[in-house]
């Protein structure tokens, strides 16, 4: 039997999250993110797991048999950091990462400490093709 994913949608508010970051220019940067991924994607914010912020959701099967549901967009207010999932395989990435600003990577990940460090237009470009590519590789 495959593993069930832990990351699932909750029904936490996403106004009670926010309420709780720290510090409080997070919070004010997150209030912009999603206003930018709600324009994106014209879906609803809402919490998944306990810390993560999405939008949408698609189905994916991997070819092992796992099988999940995940947010089409997402990101996470952490304390020390902004974190983007973008994915790794995501056409120009690096390209954009190159013209971002001030960040830091991971393998599907985007750390970035404020959006004062980066190019806005840029990151909007990367979370629009984020929002293709869940749609192209979805179930």
């Amino acid at each position: 039997m495959a593993k069930e994913n832990k990351t699932k949608a909750t029904a936490v508010s996403v106004d009670t999250f926010l309420a709780q970051v720290e510090p409080e220019q997070r919070g004010a940067d997150a209030r912009v993110i999603i206003d930018l991924m709600t324009r994106i994607s014209g879906e609803p914010a809402t919490m998944w797991g306990p810390s993560i912020i999405g939008f949408g959701r698609y189905h994916y099967r991997y070819d092992s048999g796992r099988e999940g549901e995940v947010c089409r967009l997402g990101f996470a207010p952490r304390k020390a950091e902004l974190v983007f999932y973008i994915p790794f395989r995501l056409a120009g990435r690096d390209e954009m990462l190159a013209a971002l600003g001030r960040h830091r990577t991971g393998k599907a990940c985007v750390y970035v400490k404020k959006l004062a460090d980066i190019d806005m237009a840029v990151l909007e470009r990367m979370i629009v093709a984020s929002w293709e590519h869940s749609r192209e590789h979805a179930d």
